[in-house]
């Protein structure tokens, strides 16, 4: 009986760790790229797709969805005004061969993470 009971606490004890800080898993994979959530209202993912091809993308998702704030394909930075929600997008180069895409959405100053997820998705199937 006292095994079971110390098994059963170290079971809860583990649980803890690992389900208490893991990012959450937002999406499959989308050309060998993991979709994960950041923060309550930002979304990011790495890709080996080139970063002008994604810069691209972004500019064409941004004009389809709503109206673009600011833009620098420089410094891979984008505020975007869609669906009544304030958008930051942000374009990181990790390596040569590797770029962080990263979408911060904001409805009324609260998260709006499906949005942020839907311009990720659609931002990386027309990446090419």
């Amino acid at each position: 009986m006292r095994r079971v009971i110390t098994s059963f606490l170290v079971i809860v004890f583990m649980l803890n760790f690992i389900l208490g800080c893991a990012p959450l898993i937002i999406g499959a994979a989308v050309g060998g790229v993991g979709c994960y959530a950041v923060s309550k209202d930002t979304v990011q993912g790495d890709t080996d797709k080139s970063y002008d091809s994604v810069w691209d993308a972004i500019a064409q998702v941004s004009r389809i969805r709503g109206t673009i704030k600011q833009e620098d394909s420089g410094r891979g930075y984008l505020v975007l005004a869609a669906d009544g929600s304030k958008v930051w997008i942000r374009l990181i180069r990790l390596t040569r061969a590797t770029v962080r895409l990263r979408i911060s959405a904001r409805k009324f100053h609260l998260p709006n993470l499906t949005l942020a997820q839907d311009l990720y998705g659609k931002i990386m199937e027309e990446a090419r």
